[in-house]
Formats: structure tokens, C-alpha cells, sequence
């Protein structure tokens, strides 16, 4: 797996267990910084397989626009945000 991938990838985890915490807090859980790394999180998995298939991408945080980029080597994603 390409060095940069494996990057996208941890930093991909860093974000899922920051929205866990988050949404596990008893007291006080942030909702607002649960969604945010929530989707920090599936940004930089895109970011990974976009890294992985060689696709170039811009420095952007719409993941529609990322997963229009991974559509054609991933057509069954569509289906499962769909």
C-alpha cells in the first residue's frame, strides 16, 4: 500500500474515534465536533482511495466532489450511499 494511503488512512481513524468519544461523552457530548470529524473521517477515506487508484484531486472537503473523482474505479459505491 502507498505510504501516503497508509497517512490518509490513520488519519481517517483519528477522526472516527475523536466523533466516538464524542458521541459516547456522558456528560456534555459535543454533537457539533461528533459530525464534523464524522465527516473529516470519510473525506480522508476517499482521499485514501483516490491516493491508492493514482486519481488526482484538489484540496477540497465536499465529498460529493470526491466521490464523483472515485465513481469510476468504485461504481458500487453509489449504491451504498444511495
Amino acid at each position: 500500500m502507498n505510504p501516503l494511503t497508509v497517512e490518509w488512512i490513520n488519519k481517517a481513524e483519528g477522526d472516527f474515534t475523536t466523533a466516538l468519544r464524542e458521541l459516547r461523552a456522558r456528560k456534555s457530548p459535543n454533537y457539533d465536533a461528533a459530525c464534523f470529524h464524522a465527516q473529516q473521517c470519510i473525506e480522508k477515506y476517499l482521499k485514501a482511495r483516490l491516493q491508492e487508484s493514482g486519481i488526482a484531486f484538489s484540496k477540497t472537503h465536499n465529498l460529493t466532489v470526491l466521490l464523483d473523482l472515485l465513481l469510476p474505479v468504485e461504481p458500487q459505491m453509489l449504491k451504498r450511499f444511495f
